[in-house]
C-alpha cells in the first residue's frame, strides 16, 4: 500500500485519543476499562477490607481484667488502669474524712490513699483483714487504692462478654457500672470512680 493510499484513509484521532485517556485513567485507579470486571474488582475490595478491619476490631474488642471479692461478691476492673496490687499490712487512719476513706499506706516511699468501696457503695461490711488487698488504680488526673477482701484472677475477655446490668441485682449505682459477664462477674467503670469528685481523700470534711 502506497503512502497515498495510507493519507487517503481517513483516521479519527478523536476517537483514538478518547480511548487512550480511558484507558489510561482506568489504568491508573486500578480499574480495568470493562464496568463488569470494574464491580467485581471493587467486590472484592470490600471483603478484603471488611476482613482486615473485622481482626482490626477483634483485637481492639479485647481486654484484660482483673477479678477480686468485695462484700462476698465478685468483681473485676480492667487492668490497665491498676499500677499495683499492694498487700494491706497497715495504715494511718486520717481524721476528718468519709467514713469510705480508710486512710493512707506508705508504698515504697509514696504515700496512697486507700478507701473501702464496701462503704463507698454501701455493700455489706465484712471488716478489715490481714488478707485484704490494695488494688492500686490510677488515671492522668488521680491515683488512690481501693480495699478488696481477696484477689481471685486475671484474664482476658472481650468487651462483647460484658452485658448491661441493672444496678439492683448488684448494689452499685449504675455510673460505676460497665457491665457484668456471664458467670455473674461485675465489671466496674475504673474511669469513673477516679473521675468521681466525691471522693476527696485528702480534704475536710464538715462535721
Amino acid at each position: 500500500m502506497s503512502n497515498n493510499d495510507l493519507m487517503s484513509k481517513k483516521i479519527d484521532w478523536d476517537r483514538i485519543h478518547r480511548h487512550l485517556d480511558e484507558s489510561n485513567t482506568a489504568i491508573g485507579k486500578g480499574f480495568p476499562a470493562d464496568p463488569d470486571k470494574k464491580i467485581k474488582i471493587l467486590k472484592k475490595r470490600a471483603q478484603l477490607l471488611s476482613r482486615e478491619t473485622g481482626k482490626i476490631e477483634g483485637k481492639k474488642a479485647q481486654i484484660e481484667i482483673v477479678e477480686f471479692v468485695l462484700a462476698y461478691e465478685n468483681y473485676a476492673i480492667e487492668s490497665k488502669y491498676i499500677s499495683e496490687v499492694y498487700p494491706l499490712k497497715e495504715f494511718t487512719a486520717i481524721p476528718c474524712t468519709p467514713n469510705f476513706v480508710l486512710g493512707i499506706i506508705n508504698v515504697r516511699g509514696r504515700i496512697i490513699s486507700i478507701i473501702d468501696l464496701k462503704k463507698f457503695f454501701d455493700l455489706p461490711d465484712k471488716g478489715i483483714a490481714d488478707f485484704n488487698k490494695v488494688i492500686i488504680i490510677s488515671s492522668e488526673l488521680n491515683e488512690f487504692g481501693i480495699v478488696v477482701d481477696s484477689i481471685t484472677d486475671v484474664r482476658s475477655i472481650m468487651t462483647s462478654e460484658i452485658q448491661p446490668s441493672l444496678p439492683t441485682l448488684t448494689g452499685v449505682r449504675e455510673e460505676y457500672l460497665k457491665g457484668i459477664l456471664e458467670d455473674r462477674i461485675v465489671v466496674l467503670e475504673a474511669a469513673m470512680i477516679l473521675s468521681d469528685s466525691k471522693i476527696i481523700v485528702h480534704e475536710e470534711v464538715d462535721t
